[in-house]
Formats: C-alpha cells, structure tokens, sequence
C-alpha cells in the first residue's frame, strides 16, 4: 500500500484546526455568560467591549495559526499576552464581591486557547508553561487560590499536558511517515533502474564472461573482470536503499557487494548496524582495498573478506594470496604523491575514528584489517 500524506504536516495542521474550532466554540460560551451575568457587572459596558476583542483575536489566531511561517515566538508570545491581559480586567469590569460571589471570569474556557495553542506549536513543556503562567493570572484575578481558581489550573494543566503529547507523537508519525514514503519512492526507482540493468549491462556483463571464460591472456583476464563486475552490479542493484545519515543500517549487504569471483565474503547471520554514514565508509575502504588487489594481484588471486562484530568493535578484514607488498613500497607510494592507501583506507578509517592495519609479505599476500569501536553507534 502507497504511504502518500496529503500534507507534509497533515496531522499538526489537524491539531491547529481543533485549536480555532475549541476557541470558537469557547468564544460562544463566554457570550452566553457575559449575556447572562453583565448585569451583576460593575462596569457591564467593558465586558461586551471585552467579547469584541476575544472575537477579533479568535478571528485573527485562526487566520494566522492556519500559516505555518506564522507560527513563531511573537504570535505566540502576543497570544499569551492578550489572553492575560483579558482575563487579568476581570478584576475591574466585574468587580471583586462579584467574583466572590463565584461569578465566572470575563474568559473561562476562553483562556484554554492560548495554552492549547502553545502545546501544539512546543510539545508538553510549553503546553504546561503556558498554563501556569495563565494559571497565576487566575489566582491574582480571583484573590486566592480556592477551588475555582486551582480547577481552572488543574484543567488548564492537563490540556496543556495532554495536547503537547499528542503534538508530539504526530510530529514523530509524519517524520515516520515521510520516512516511508521515501523509502518506498527509492525502492521504487531502484527497481526500476534494475529491470534496466538486468536487461542491458548485466547480460552484456556475463555474455562476456561466459564466452571469455575459455580464452587465455588479456582477453581472459577481461572476462574474468567481466564476470566479478556481474557479480558486484548483481548485488548492487538488489541490496535494500541506504538510510539517511542518522539511520543505522546492516553492514552486512554493503559489504557483500564487492563480492564476486575471486571475491568470497563471510558474515554473521545477524545484521551488524553501524551509523549509516559510517557503514557506507567502511565499506568504501573494503572497496578500495580488494581494488588494490585486483591493480596489483594476477588474474588467479582470491580474496576474502570477514565481518565480524565485537563487543567491543566492528572489524573487516580484507585477506588476498596475492604477492603481497615490498617492504617500503607504501612509504614510497606516499612520498611519490600516490595516496590511495593512505587516502581511501587508511585516512577514511581515520576520519571515522577507527584504524587500519594492513599486514604484508612478499609472496605471503596481504591483510588489511579494518576496526571501528562500538561506540560509532551512539
């Protein structure tokens, strides 16, 4: 089934719905009361002045929220303020013996879209922020904190609470979900690509192989190459896409496609995750490594290569029979301006904070041993 979301943010952009509506439908509520209570009002005329600005500024939070660019620290800070600044003229537009009368507030209800509107735009921390904060205007409107008071905080708490952790686990299911949907986009391609490459490059690859199989020299040689970079497209194109760079992913695959044959690659049966950036390096060095067994080794040399993961660390070893490396030769290579060992092995381990040890005998062949430290996986 194709994950196709309508809208990058869809879920959030559901929440900052349910936000206008709540204030809206809360808007309705504080016009009841203020019809039904205005007349026990000290100053009755400012209450309706009151409900005015609570109706522009539900009008105004419902267009702005709606744009994402506008969802920053000033609409929200303004946001919090004016409902303060709201609920904080109680005090004077209905009189303290009417609030101790229990008369409600100039905003009940009212004063809950602010806080729902920071739990949707920063997660729970915000969410709760916000309702302490209104909460204090509540105890200082009210003259104490009795029960009136410490509900409308309680509650006000909760929303806060309750509507951050929900903003949270939809922007971690959208994130999940963009996630999926480029997976699925890149293995779609690939399979694409590799219907292509199956009927083109990799028949073209083994006809060469298989006719070449039986010539001697160059022309042999050729083929044999042929026939290993069959082998190593035939991987290629069937591993599972790489993660993003955060992502860990099996190094396993990675390495199994340098494999061919002259190329023998064992593994663990369990997936051995590294960092994806990391594991995408490592295998790279292998890649360089068995090319150098190819530039310099005969047409008869074999190469094996072990994964192995370590409580400690994760090590590759790259092992040939090949003539192996004169003493000096690689000190010399270096000085010479050539750095392809010391680049493409030696310096990628290094970058990753790994090392690299290459082992070698004239006529003994080659071992290069590859070694990242567990702690990559952090």
């Amino acid at each position: 089934m194709r994950l196709t979301p309508t809208h990058p943010d869809g879920l959030r952009e559901a929440l900052w719905r349910a936000v206008a509506v709540f204030r809206a439908c809360a808007w309705v509520y504080v016009a009841y009361l203020t019809a039904a209570n205005s007349a026990g009002y000290q100053h009755p005329g400012y209450a309706w002045l009151a409900l005015a600005v609570m109706a522009g500024w539900t009008a105004a939070t419902t267009w702005a929220y709606a744009r994402p660019a506008l969802r920053r620290w000033p609409l929200l800070a303004a946001d919090l303020a004016l409902t303060a600044g709201v609920e904080l003229s109680t005090v004077w537009v209905v009189g303290s013996d009417p609030l101790r009368h229990h008369l409600s507030t100039l905003a009940p209800a009212w004063i809950g879209g602010a806080v729902l509107a920071w739990a949707v735009a920063g997660g729970r921390r915000r969410g709760v922020a916000a309702a302490l904060l209104l909460g204090a205007v509540e105890v200082v409107v009210r003259g104490s904190a009795g029960q009136s008071a410490a509900t409308g905080i309680i509650l006000m708490l909760l929303a806060g609470l309750s509507t951050g952790h929900v903003a949270g686990l939809a922007a971690d299911v959208e994130r999940r979900l963009r996630e999926a949907s480029r997976r699925e986009a890149a293995a779609a391609e690939r399979e694409r690509l590799a219907r292509g490459i199956h009927d083109s490059v990799l028949q073209v690859l083994a006809m060469v192989a298989r006719r070449g199989a039986r010539l001697d020299g160059e022309a042999g040689e050729l083929a044999r190459l042929a026939g290993e970079q069959e082998a190593a497209l035939r991987a290629l194109v069937g591993a599972a896409p790489p993660g993003e760079e955060g992502d860990e992913v099996d190094l396993r695959p990675l390495v199994r496609a340098h494999e061919g044959r002259s190329v023998s690659v064992a593994a663990p049966a369990a997936p051995v995750p590294l960092p994806g950036a990391a594991a995408r390096e490592l295998a790279r060095a292998v890649g360089a490594a068995l090319a150098n067994v190819s530039r310099h080794g005969g047409p008869a040399t074999r190469a094996w290569v072990l994964v192995e993961d370590e409580p400690a660390s994760v090590t590759v070893t790259v092992r040939d029979d090949g003539p192996g490396i004169v003493p000096g030769r690689l000190d010399e290579a270096a000085a010479a301006g050539r750095l392809g060992v010391a680049q493409s092995i030696l310096g990628r381990l290094a970058d990753l904070g790994g090392t690299a040890e290459i082992r070698s005998e004239p006529d003994e062949g080659t071992e290069v041993e590859l070694r990242l430290p567990r702690t990559l996986r952090s």
